[in-house]
């Protein structure tokens, strides 16, 4: 059962679309592009969604990237995954980068990435003598298996 929390959204775009979730599985709902972008190998460029969102206090949207975009085409999220703060009122723009051979074209209307709407926790930081003991300890990249 998933919990359920109204977010307010202004439309600024004619051509815009409120995220979608696809499936009654989804995490994230679909965004879409409102403009016309032609990313080549190597470029990243911010496309606009051409709405705005009032994100509730104690959560953040988070953009993420389309596995079919990375996979097919190699444009992914450059920022992964962007962050919509609640006190952020401007378009929503996902900045998308090209790693695959060829010119990428986003159209209107084109899915781009993905928005999940996360709570999150303010930490309150305590320094300690020292931290408590685990296995893994200072162990630290790469440290967890051969891959």
């Amino acid at each position: 059962m998933f919990y359920k929390i109204k977010v307010d959204y202004r439309v600024l775009h004619p051509s815009a679309m409120v995220p979608k979730m696809e499936t009654k599985g989804s995490s994230g709902g679909d965004v879409r592009a409102v403009e016309r972008v032609d990313l080549k190998p190597g470029e990243f460029k911010a496309v606009g969604l051409g709405f705005s969102v009032a994100v509730p206090q104690g959560f953040e949207f988070q953009i993420r990237p389309r596995s079919g975009l990375a996979f097919k085409h190699g444009v992914t999220v450059l920022n992964s995954p962007g962050t919509i703060d609640s006190d952020y009122r401007g378009e929503i723009k996902v900045i998308l980068i090209n790693h695959g051979p060829k010119t990428f074209s986003i159209y209107p209307g084109d899915r781009i990435a993905q928005m999940v709407l996360t709570r999150i926790a303010w930490p309150r930081y305590e320094e300690v003598i020292d931290l408590n003991v685990t296995e893994r300890g200072e162990g630290g990249l790469g440290s967890t298996g051969r891959n």
